[in-house]
């Protein structure tokens, strides 16, 4: 069952990066009922929803439901909560991790993500079937 439309979970994620967009490309593929949406940081969806600022630090994934916004390593529980199963399962172990070293493990990432996973020169294109996911 999918959730109704007022009630979209969407993720933002930084769209000429190779580890964010493989973090999509995981989601997408786990995501059997199709409850979350992706749009990239860069796109006209993410001006719409969210603040100017937030638009400045490319370095989170923000997740945005209902006008809640959370981001870092809360926004990656939230989704692995909304997927369900083993993952809610996980997301529950993961918040028994104090926020300040959650955060700190995902700020490390973050920066040194193109070190280690590279930059792309353009955004994600999605294929046929993951066009009704992704927004602009």
């Amino acid at each position: 069952m999918t959730r109704p439309s007022d009630a979209q979970t969407i993720v933002f994620f930084d769209g000429v990066c190779h580890l964010c967009n493989g973090f999509v490309d995981f989601l997408m593929k786990r995501d059997h009922e199709k409850i979350l949406r992706f749009a990239s940081l860069q796109g006209e969806t993410a001006k719409k929803l969210l603040k100017p600022e937030d638009l400045l630090d490319l370095q989170s994934v923000i997740v945005w439901m209902n006008g809640i916004k959370v981001s870092r390593s809360t926004a990656i529980l939230k989704i692995l909560w909304d997927l369900g199963g083993f993952w809610k399962f996980l997301a529950v172990i993961g918040s028994w991790v104090p926020l300040f070293i959650r955060d700190s493990l995902y700020d490390f990432i973050a920066r040194n993500r193109f070190r280690f996973f590279k930059e792309r020169s353009v955004c994600r294109r999605p294929t046929q079937e993951e066009r009704a996911q992704m927004l602009d």
